[in-house]
């Protein structure tokens, strides 16, 4: 069977493209059932493989080949509202969920998905600048209020030197936040509190970093900055999605990205749009777009040798001038399925279909219900200040009675 392609044009002043690769065909029984939806949300299974224009979260069901992708932040350290920093998170049809990288500012948008904080539980970083880790002990601290009451598991590279590495970084924020995590224990489940760390050697060349429940997922060397950035790839139902991280174009991306469904690479704005943007001299401007990250054509260059079933650009300020000037750029060198990705934007993968849209969310929502299993976590014993600040307590005020259990 010859499977159609239907391109369509979904954001304004080509901000993004969607690549609908539509076949008929029911996705069958749906496995994301099992997932705490919000009270008055009830998920449903999309049928014969007509997608809604719009993704409303919790309103779909995950078919069990499925993968969905949504961009959580796509633009730089200096973040916009409509652009916070680096993080996607990947939901599979067997129920796992995946972040990569926690960009600072990119926890507003992974809760305005309202999704089941208990399964929020892995986060992958690529490399430790805060576009990418800046929000890594707010997902901790946030998803651990939220739902989640086991550890949350860190795999992140080591680097040049301990001190440079994913472990010392845990370690670091874990002192940091040492008020914050002891005030919470006893009122939250323990578990919940801990960080596992899984560093590996940021050389290692396509080697296995995680492997469990028929997923896999691989780190290899990128070229950004200093020594310790990574690119991964996670592999799982005949599926695979590659999440780049920073890097200048390197032959390791090239060689070990090769069969990606889903290829993303950052996709940089042209020296000349950069200097425009941040106000550098285009020396500056040139080295940091050309030697530290990937620029427009460079990334089309990369996509252009690797073939993916769709390329995704991100990293850069989706404005209309330099949207226009990226595009330019990489059509210059690369001529195949394109998105360029914007934060809240959505994908859904199957082995037959590509469908690429943006996500529609409310400005004020909670977190869904906690799960039972939360509730009935172990809790150490409550925490309580010291009798000097205890006597501190103003007498003209007296607290209603503590409700019985």
């Amino acid at each position: 069977m010859v499977t159609k392609i239907k391109q369509t044009w979904l954001f304004p002043m080509a901000v993004g493209v969607a690549i609908g690769l539509f076949l008929a065909g029911n996705l069958g029984p749906q496995a994301q059932a099992k997932d705490a939806a919000p009270r008055g949300r009830k998920p449903v299974a999309i049928a014969d493989g007509q997608y809604p224009a719009t993704y409303f979260p919790n309103t779909e069901l995950i078919g069990p080949d499925e993968m969905r992708i949504t961009a959580l932040g796509t633009g730089m350290p200096n973040q916009t509202r409509a652009a916070v920093s680096i993080s996607f998170l990947v939901e599979l049809g067997n129920g796992d969920k995946f972040l990569f990288d926690t960009g600072a500012g990119m926890l507003a948008n992974l809760f305005s998905l309202r999704p089941d904080f208990s399964k929020i539980d892995k986060v992958f970083t690529s490399h430790l600048h805060v576009d990418h880790v800046g929000d890594f002990m707010g997902v901790h601290i946030g998803g651990w209020l939220s739902g989640r009451f086991t550890p949350l598991h860190l795999y992140g590279p080591n680097g040049s030197s301990p001190e440079l590495g994913t472990r010392a970084f845990a370690e670091a924020m874990t002192k940091a936040y040492a008020w914050d995590l002891a005030t919470r224990s006893g009122a939250l489940p323990d578990a919940g509190a801990q960080i596992v760390v899984h560093e590996f050697d940021y050389k290692q060349m396509n080697e296995v970093v995680y492997q469990k429940n028929g997923v896999t997922i691989r780190s290899w060397p990128a070229i950004h900055a200093l020594d310790g950035a990574v690119s991964f790839s996670l592999e799982w139902n005949g599926l695979k999605y590659v999440f780049g991280g920073d890097t200048y174009p390197n032959k390791w991306y090239l060689e070990y990205a090769k069969g990606a469904d889903v290829a993303s690479h950052e996709c940089f704005l042209p020296p000349e749009a950069l200097a425009a943007y941040f106000g550098w001299d285009l020396v500056q401007a040139t080295w940091v777009s050309t030697r530290i990250h990937t620029e427009p054509s460079a990334f089309g260059k990369v996509m252009a040798a690797l073939k993916p079933r769709i390329a995704v650009g991100y990293h850069s300020v989706q404005s209309p001038e330099n949207n226009a000037a990226i595009m330019d750029a990489v059509r210059k060198t690369y001529d195949g399925p394109l998105a360029l990705a914007r934060d809240l934007m959505v994908m859904n993968v199957t082995k037959d279909n590509i469908v690429v849209r943006m996500a529609v969310v409310d400005e004020y929502v909670l977190p869904p219900d906690v799960t039972q299993a939360y509730k009935d976590a172990d809790r150490s014993a409550a925490k309580k200040t010291s009798e000097f600040i205890q006597a501190g307590k103003w007498k003209g005020y007296t607290p209603p009675p503590m409700p019985k259990k």
